[in-house]
């Protein structure tokens, strides 16, 4: 990314490093939350001598799960779309979420649209864990936990992926995945926010071609295919705030 004057007077490092600091404080209290409920909940689960290899099973199996919810509600209804309707539930639909991703491919660099905030998640993960309740420590709520926490890690994958670089075989492969995804042509494969599998058993998988060019191993490759933060993407960035004021 190299420093380049722009008609806002600020150089693009400084747009990139803006927006990455405000995606974060998006991501911060749901970190909290969710990293605190998960850790507690397994470690209240381990602490006790009996089903610790259940609850550790349970947990895994939330993980797992995860990965699936995180491509069907990027797939189907992040990518879906609701038009508006005569009906209140139409309506609701499409207000709520036809917008909710489209900005995101608009301005994939806006730290407005990388990550969820807290009250997008909460209701949800707060009936997760009153159902869980009702089942036995080392099983529901144990599972929820890993849930919450594969949810935590796939947002700072995502962010990651739009904002840093490293050097590591996982972030090149997804890194590489992701921002496919984002090109003009990619937008109806690699739904996958952490990891392929889901793609290969939905049929939704970057052709073959295109992974072998991807994915390429090597340093020169890595470093000659990361992408720099583009002029358009910051005049998208502040045409967006501009149409939203």
């Amino acid at each position: 990314m190299t420093p380049s004057n722009r008609s806002s007077g600020m150089p693009a490092h400084e747009i990139w490093r803006r927006e990455a600091t405000k995606a974060r404080r998006r991501l911060y209290p749901s970190t909290v939350l969710y990293v605190g409920y998960s850790v507690t909940m397994i470690a209240w689960a381990l602490s006790r001598p009996t089903h610790r290899a259940l609850a550790l099973s349970f947990f895994v199996l939330g993980a797992v799960i995860w990965t699936a919810f995180e491509y069907w509600v990027h797939r189907y209804l992040l990518h879906g779309r609701f038009p508006d309707g005569p009906g209140a539930f139409q309506h609701f639909l499409h207000v709520r979420f036809d917008p909710l991703h489209w900005e995101h491919h608009e301005r994939p660099w806006d730290g407005e649209h990388i990550n969820g905030r807290l009250k997008d998640t909460l209701v949800f993960s707060a009936a997760f864990a009153a159902i869980a309740a009702f089942f036995p420590l080392w099983s529901a709520p144990v599972m929820i936990a890993g849930f919450l926490l594969a949810y935590i890690a796939e947002e700072w994958v995502h962010h990651s992926v739009h904002f840093y670089h490293f050097s590591n075989p996982y972030f090149r492969y997804i890194k590489r995945h992701h921002l496919y995804h984002h090109s003009p042509k990619g937008e109806d494969v690699g739904y996958g926010l952490t990891n392929g599998f889901w793609d290969i058993v939905f049929d939704t998988r970057i052709p073959g071609e295109l992974r072998r060019r991807l994915y390429a191993r090597g340093r020169k490759e890595s470093r000659s295919m990361a992408p720099a933060f583009p002029a358009e993407g910051e005049a998208s960035i502040e045409r967006g705030r501009t149409s939203a004021g």
